[in-house]
C-alpha cells in the first residue's frame, strides 16, 4: 500500500510539474498609432494613441 502512495505521489509529481504557461508581451494584440493611421487614411495618429483616447 505505501509502494503504490509513493509511485502515485511520483506520478502526480511529473505531470504537474511539466505544466507550464506561455506569457506573450504585455501589449500584443495591439497595433502602435503610426500603423492604426495607416489602415484608416487618417491624417494625424493622434486620436489612435492610448493617452489621447477619451474615457466615457
Amino acid at each position: 500500500m505505501k509502494k503504490i502512495h509513493l509511485l502515485l505521489t511520483a506520478v502526480a509529481l511529473i505531470l504537474f510539474s511539466s505544466c507550464y504557461t506561455v506569457h506573450t508581451a504585455g501589449n500584443s494584440g495591439k497595433i502602435p498609432p503610426g500603423q492604426a493611421k495607416k489602415m484608416t487614411g487618417s491624417q494625424s495618429a493622434k486620436p489612435y494613441a492610448p493617452g489621447q483616447q477619451k474615457k466615457y
